[in-house]
């Protein structure tokens, strides 16, 4: 999986959480899968290379080696303009990959890998070669062999070599998440510059053969001669930034207020078939506010450019105001392919209290989704119940055929209900009134039965005299609905006699806390998936549970654990996707999160002077990669005094 970059732990501005499509951000989690199609077959020799453009891991690349550009970007699209976006909080470092302070937003899209793991948006599971020109490996999977392109350079112009590939690859190991190097020095024995331009990567013997090319190949290149000379630190927060390989540069910054980047005017791969069409802005600009509502004030005034709606108050209400009904903005909502962020209410499971599956069922009916969507978000929602939601991996019914048999065969580990029921769901609550008197009752009980009774102040306490106390950290810098969301279900745990409270902290504080795990309950997210891969273990895995910040509930299963290798070990497509489901059926039974809200669409609202090829991809929407800039529009908004 990818090293991970701070603003996805928490710092990422709203309007930018879209930058890497949530599919594209599971292939960065090693969820992806890569080969092609002759390598999965069991029969082969190992001794057979296979040399690619590309990487697949189930069925034939998309793209041919001589493809000209991807079907979804305009090859025609114009190079030049602005867009400009909106952050909330601060930011202290312009270094993406510390385990310290928070980084700038996009800090990360000045660096390049092997290949690209962002694109393309229209097919997953595959990866086509970036820095590298080609890449081969025997089919066995023991070994990759990746040719770089020889042009390729940083933006201080010193060329990028395999040097600079094992440099990082060494670096992330020594500096990384932990989470991330235990996980790849498991499956990477070695990397290897054989020449300047060709760099070879091993792997463990004993390990599946997923996530181990798509691996390496995605893992983002950095200066070997700059760290070397500054004697930076990969875990450490700086406002210098090492030279990066991608087609955008730092222009200028100012800490907590803004962030401009530009186009390299001497980027090295503008020409490339992977970037036609693509990276058509000449700058980005972000500016920085304290809160949702200054923000949206500002994007009125035409202070930045475009906007990702994420509040159903203001999508419903707010785009009225005079430059939308004048024509001057836009708005539209544009189908999402991906599946839904599987975000909720996330238990901390390395709390005493919530280690008792009884007492988080109770918690979790104090949320009313009904009456929460009706009453604060407008009816816009739909509620989530499956990790894969909406795909045709969503676990439904009783399991049955080779699914059953797969949930069988790992024994004792499957309690009787996962083999017997349909999967979880999430509860029902009446939409009229925020406190649902059945669930409560119902809630109660579960309470009652594990420990917890009222005494007479009408509080909760175990035998010990222990309170049952909940406290749930949100950001100051957030959401105005979310903070209501969170104080209703406050508000229900309260009567249900929990001692619970919201607590509101400064975005520095509140992203501490996260990665500390320094919570009883959070509103978090769980990453997606769509296919089997090493980085499963990093999200749900017991291995990596105590730390891993991609696991906000510390979840350790032997029963998820032994359900991942199986699905690391399968053969094909239908077996893959059948672990695939009973992988969701077996989370959602492990109950660790309250499932909250999604929507099937893109909400977007930007300054007419945008165009964007008449279908989106259904894996990313793609605003900062293949929408381009009308240079007559924007004239004429900065004609009519609309914009300055």
């Amino acid at each position: 999986m990818h090293p991970t970059q701070s603003r996805a732990r928490g710092a990422a501005p709203r309007t930018l959480a879209r930058r890497i499509p949530r599919v594209a951000t599971t292939l960065a989690l090693g969820v992806l899968t890569a080969a092609v199609l002759a390598a999965q077959l069991p029969a082969q020799d190992n001794a057979e290379v296979i040399k690619s453009h590309g990487y697949n891991y189930f069925g034939e690349l998309k793209y041919p080696a001589d493809y000209a550009h991807f079907d979804y970007v305009n090859p025609e699209a114009p190079k030049g303009g602005e867009i400009a976006l909106d952050a909330s909080g601060t930011f202290d470092s312009l270094n993406p990959y510390t385990r310290k302070g928070r980084a700038a937003a996009l800090s990360s899209t000045m660096y390049e890998s092997l290949m690209d793991g962002s694109a393309p948006a229209d097919e997953y599971g595959s990866q086509y070669c970036l820095l590298c020109e080609s890449l081969e490996y025997d089919a066995g999977k023991t070994y990759v062999i990746f040719h770089m392109r020889q042009d390729a350079k940083f933006s201080d112009g010193t060329p990028l070599t395999a040097h600079d590939v094992v440099f990082t690859h060494d670096l992330f190991l020594e500096q990384g998440l932990p989470s991330y190097a235990i996980a790849v020095k498991k499956r990477v024995l070695g990397a290897e510059a054989l020449d300047d331009y060709t760099v070879k990567f091993t792997f463990a013997d004993d390990m599946s053969r997923r996530s181990l090319i798509d691996q390496v190949g995605s893992t983002p290149v950095f200066s070997k001669a700059w760290y070397e000379e500054t004697g930076a630190r990969l875990d450490e927060p700086r406002l210098e930034t090492s030279p990066g390989s991608g087609p955008y540069m730092i222009d200028n910054f100012e800490v907590n207020r803004r962030i401009v980047y530009k186009r390299n005017p001497e980027y090295w791969g503008k020409d490339l078939p992977i970037n036609v069409g693509r990276h058509n802005f000449d700058r980005i600009r972000i500016e920085y506010f304290a809160d949702e509502t200054a923000a949206f004030e500002a994007f009125k005034a035409g202070e930045y450019t475009f906007r990702e709606e994420g509040n159903s108050r203001y999508w419903a209400t707010a785009y009225d105001f005079p430059a939308a009904q004048r024509g001057l903005v836009r708005t539209e909502e544009i189908p999402d392919g991906s599946p839904p962020a599987n975000s909720g209410f996330v238990f901390n499971l390395g709390r005493e209290t919530l280690k008792d599956k009884r007492v988080r069922q109770a918690l979790a009916l104090a949320y009313n989704f009904e009456w929460t969507n009706e009453s604060l978000q407008y009816g816009l929602f739909k509620q989530r119940s499956s990790f894969i939601q909406d795909t045709p991996l969503e676990a439904k019914g009783v399991p049955e055929g080779t699914e059953l048999e797969l949930l069988k065969s790992l024994g004792d580990l499957v309690p009787e209900e996962v083999l017997t029921q349909e999967p979880v769901m999430a509860h029902t609550s009446d939409a009229a009134r925020l406190g649902d008197r059945r669930n409560l009752r119902q809630a109660m009980r579960l309470l009652d039965e594990a420990g917890w009774p009222v005494g007479s102040d009408g509080m909760r306490r175990n035998e010990a005299g222990n309170l049952l106390t909940i406290e749930i950290p949100i950001n100051s810098s957030g959401s105005g609905t979310l903070e209501s969301v969170v104080e209703t279900f406050v508000q229900n745990l309260r009567q249900m006699g929990v001692d619970a409270k919201m607590e509101k902290v400064d975005p520095s504080q509140y992203t501490n806390r996260r990665r500390d795990r320094d919570y009883d309950v959070i509103f978090d997210a769980y990453r997606v998936f769509l296919g089997a891969g090493t980085g499963l273990r990093q999200v749900f895995g017991s291995g990596e549970a105590e730390f891993s910040l991609f696991n906000p509930a510390g979840l350790a299963s032997p029963l998820v654990d032994k359900l991942i290798d199986k699905a690391l070990e399968t053969n094909s497509q239908e077996e893959q996707d059948n672990a695939m489901r009973a992988l969701d059926r077996v989370l959602r039974n492990e109950f660790f999160i309250v499932p909250a809200w999604y929507k099937a669409d893109h909400w977007v609202a930007y300054w007419d002077m945008y165009d964007h090829p008449e279908t989106i991809a259904p894996y990313d929407l793609g605003y900062l990669d293949y929408w381009w800039y009308d240079a007559e529009k924007g004239e004429q908004l900065r004609a009519t005094g609309a914009l300055r």
